[in-house]
């Protein structure tokens, strides 16, 4: 489940902020600019020398960009790509298993392969995508032509997941099945670069963070249309396999705009320096590999995706088998789960700045734990309190993304100053296909929990009879199996250690780095300690 640039005046010493008149970004150097609303353009301020640039070396051949702000259209046109990001990381891990298991009657555990396994192919595609966007040169840049391309085609591709040319059965299983990995290749030639670029439109630290905030706004409103609303559509249709095919093309629709928004509310932004990519995948994923704040960062971010996907998929199970409103429940949960984000993200904005972004990510995925556990009461608590506690899953889910986000950028930032190469696509490739991977694996774990539990699939579009075990099944799957996977996952950060300091800090990059890189020798183990630090 990215962003834009900031202020002047006297620079402070490395990790001290300057004084600020409103809301900053979380975890950066305050810069003096005055409060904004969510999701309004934020307040142009004069440039600021960059606290996380690269310096320019004969390796990359790059210069980093001027820390300006970048106009308000950039922001928005950048922002306006999460519609496609959003719509498609919500619906499938929404809508598909259960269009799987009650309209098409394929089996809880064969419709769990059947989701896990397309996305699970990214795993490959991201990385390949990463390195591939990295060499394009052309008049719009090396990103923006995959804005376009890859995303008209993720549209299409998408509203043929849910066409169903041979009804109800096995073979639309198989169908659903092929169209679902074109759709994730679709989708990883729009990502990866989409994701590659705010590393490369700014170099300031506090920047990129108001760039995250901008994004996660636009895409806390892209899931909350399209998750809100894709049921509402498929009901209005009649629901069964005519209701959905009319579900595939008004989400189509929602990814044609955003693909297409970003491209032309980029246009006016500078294009960046993209740098030599890695010569093989091999090579790729060791760059990647070999940073340890990515490492951590990244290993943490799939395990909370998963847990996150894994609250999506119970979505429709829950509102049938614990609410049992499966008309308007599905969509109340959803606006309770993604409704807070557009309310919350100030304040989450304000306490990344108090306490940084480690500290406010770690936070926030607390609160997304507990919110989850406390859910598992839902059969005996009234549905207004069970209301109230998915809204407070929503609280933490908001700050988890934005920080999550915020700190991706900081860290290819980081492995250029240490290797002097701008490699964004290599690390948005393998960043994307992790998070991809986490998002199938939440429908997935959810699919095989009901299979374990004995959930009955069904062929006309309502969900049949179940057991009691089937139901306790669909209950822990909705609470306690993402609460766990969601807390426990922050253990996996200690290792990250990058600061506002720290980043400021040039690092010039040893001459063999680069060879270290690609070879996996034991010198880059000690990512920037020792000969490559000062």
């Amino acid at each position: 489940m990215t962003a834009p640039p900031g202020g002047s005046g006297p620079t402070p010493a490395p990790g001290q902020p300057a004084p600020a008149a409103g809301p900053t970004a979380p975890g950066a150097a305050p810069t003096a600019v005055p409060p904004t609303a969510p999701g309004a353009a934020p307040t142009a301020v004069p440039p600021t020398a960059a606290s996380g640039a690269a310096p320019a070396t004969a390796a990359s051949g790059a210069t980093p960009q001027d820390s300006g702000a970048l106009p308000r259209g950039v922001h928005a046109g950048y922002a306006l790509g999460s519609l496609a990001t959003g719509a498609f990381g919500t619906v499938p891990g929404l809508l598909l298993l259960p269009y799987l298991t009650d309209t098409l009657g394929v089996a809880a555990g064969v419709a769990a392969l059947l989701v896990l396994l397309p996305k699970a192919w990214d795993v490959l595609v991201n990385p390949v995508a990463g390195r591939i966007s990295d060499r394009t040169r052309s008049r719009w840049g090396a990103r923006r032509p995959y804005l376009l391309f890859g995303g008209l085609a993720l549209a299409v591709l998408f509203g043929a997941i849910f066409a169903a040319p041979f009804g109800a059965g096995p073979a639309s299983g198989a169908y659903v099945a092929v169209a679902f990995l074109a759709t994730a290749t679709a989708f990883a030639f729009f990502q990866v670069p989409y994701v590659a670029m705010p590393a490369e439109l700014t170099s300031d630290y506090a920047e990129r963070t108001r760039m995250m905030t901008w994004r996660i706004a636009v895409l806390a409103l892209a899931i909350l249309v399209a998750g809100a609303v894709a049921p509402l559509v498929r009901d209005a249709a009649g629901g069964g396999v005519a209701g959905h095919r009319w579900m595939g093309v008004f989400v189509a629709a929602l990814i044609a705009l955003g693909a297409v928004g970003a491209f032309l509310g980029t246009r006016s932004a500078p294009q960046g320096a993209v740098g030599e990519s890695e010569p093989s995948l091999r090579a790729q994923l060791t760059v990647a590999a070999r940073s340890r704040p990515f490492r951590a960062l990244l290993l943490c971010f799939v395990v909370q995706s998963a847990g996150v996907a894994t609250i999506l998929a119970g979505v429709q199970y829950f509102a049938d088998h614990v609410l049992r409103d499966s008309t308007t429940g599905p969509t109340v949960l959803f606006a309770c789960f993604v409704g807070p984000a557009l309310v919350v993200m100030p304040l989450w904005s304000r306490v990344g700045a108090r306490v940084g972004k480690l500290a406010a990510l770690v936070a926030a995925s607390l609160i997304l734990s507990a919110g989850g556990l406390a859910l598992v009461a839902a059969p005996v608590l009234p549905t207004a309190v069970v209301y109230l506690l998915v809204a407070l899953l929503g609280v933490g889910y908001a700050g988890q993304q934005v920080f999550a986000l915020a700190m991706l950028p900081d860290c290819i930032a980081y492995d250029t100053m240490r290797t002097g190469r701008r490699q964004a696509g290599v690390f948005t490739g393998v960043w994307t296909a992790g998070e991809t991977f986490g998002l199938a694996l939440g429908p997935g774990i959810y699919g095989l929990v009901l299979a374990t539990t004995g959930y009955v699939s069904s062929t006309t579009g309502t969900a049949a009879t179940q057991s009691d075990t089937a139901r306790l099944g669909v209950l822990l799957g909705f609470t306690i199996l993402p609460a766990l996977l969601i807390g426990s996952a922050t253990l996996l950060l200690r290792p990250y250690d990058l600061t506002p300091a720290r980043l400021s800090t040039p690092t010039p990059p040893p001459a063999t780095a680069d060879l270290a890189v690609v070879a996996g020798t034991k010198a880059e183990e000690t990512d920037g300690k020792g000969a490559t630090t000062p």
